[in-house]
């Protein structure tokens, strides 16, 4: 973790070299070792002369990209393995537009991360040194606020939610989407949310599913014992760092049915593009992304609503770097949607990552 903050630091420090302060944002997840790897990459990058804007407390994935650009930072890290089982963790480095690097960006920093002496070439301070001089400062409530406005504001008929009565089963699979997801439920006005007991709280060690991935039955086996007591209308299933989600409802004999990606993903688009239309919303030229291993029924609904819909390599930094293109257009508003089949999904263009707290709001 060390040599990769002291190569992303070397990156940094020529990259934006015309600088007077080069930023960073970090956060990091329920695993273990992350809040401590965190902290290793903050003292690193102090060390740099580098500002360290970090998150007090476990986070989603898309709070990080967010925070990147509201705190106007040059970089950010998340720690987490995502949905990998508990022996992996993971390092994932964004640029300043909030999005993954990009691969000739991290080919270069893997050049200068291999280029480090193993033993005396990443500088070190010690992490409390760091906070007391202010090179590592923690990332304020107002901006996890902003980050929740921002998700509200995707919303298409959440007026109506209150009263619908609803009712959801969640389990944030010992992950970062306990306190953001049920937050956002019940800013729309779900109130009758159950949460899977055994699977409320962080653990990196995931003891009730040892695959932590809303994609595979295993994960959710004890959400959906639970749905056959709660009888919800839905389940949902957000990963250990809360940018993937997964669904259940109960079909006619009431047992309750998976969907995929690539399912939710079309709903959601059809849904978005159909009541955005009703509702004179939709902006001028509107714009989908997906990445080519995603289903194809997306070209069908593009073309239905008039949607250009473009198609990226595997992996969502690739539909995120399609948001930065249309910024530095200044025409960021024609993106309406992206997914990829693997449960991501993201409406809005606030971050540059997919995002489970978002994307269960629309579901």
């Amino acid at each position: 973790v060390g040599a990769a903050t002291q190569g992303l630091s070397n990156y940094l420090k020529k990259a934006f070299a015309d600088l007077p302060q080069i930023k960073v944002a970090i956060g990091h997840d329920c695993r273990n070792n992350s809040r401590k790897f965190a902290e290793v990459a903050a003292d690193v990058f102090s060390a740099n002369g580098i500002k360290v804007y970090l998150f007090d407390a476990l986070r989603p994935t898309p709070e990080v990209s967010f925070a990147i650009r509201e705190l106007g930072c040059q970089s950010g890290v998340i720690l987490t393995a995502s949905h990998n089982p508990k022996e992996y963790n993971g390092y994932k480095a964004y640029g300043a537009d909030g999005c993954q690097l990009n691969l000739t960006d991290a080919e270069t920093v893997i050049k200068k991360v291999n280029a480090l002496d193993m033993f005396d070439g990443v500088k070190h301070i010690k992490f409390d040194d760091a906070v007391e001089s202010g090179m590592v400062e923690y990332i304020g409530q107002s901006v996890i606020d902003k980050f929740y406005e921002n998700v509200l504001a995707q919303g298409l008929n959440t007026n109506l939610v209150a009263d619908s009565g609803l009712k959801v089963v969640y389990t944030p699979l010992n992950g970062t989407g306990n306190k953001p997801v049920r937050h956002i439920l019940n800013k729309i006005g779900i109130k009758n949310v159950t949460v899977v007991p055994e699977q409320e709280m962080p653990d990196g060690n995931f003891t009730t599913c040892p695959y932590p991935n809303p994609e595979i039955r295993e994960a959710l086996e004890l959400g959906l014992k639970l749905c056959d007591e709660v009888k919800p209308d839905l389940l949902l299933a957000t990963d250990p760092d809360c940018d993937r989600v997964g669904i259940a409802v109960p079909d006619e004999n009431g047992d309750y049915v998976l969907f995929s990606g690539n399912e939710v993903g079309a709903m959601l688009l059809e849904y978005i593009c159909s009541e955005r239309t009703r509702q004179g919303t939709m902006p001028k030229n509107p714009i989908t992304v997906k990445t080519i291993v995603t289903t194809d029924i997306i070209k069908k609904i593009a073309e239905k609503y008039g949607v250009e819909l473009i198609e990226v390599l595997t992996g969502f930094k690739f539909i995120g770097e399609q948001i930065g293109i249309l910024e530095k257009q200044g025409e960021e508003d024609r993106f309406i949607f992206g997914y990829e089949e693997s449960y991501g999904y993201l409406a809005g263009n606030y971050v540059r990552d997919k995002d489970a707290v978002n994307a269960s709001m629309l579901i």
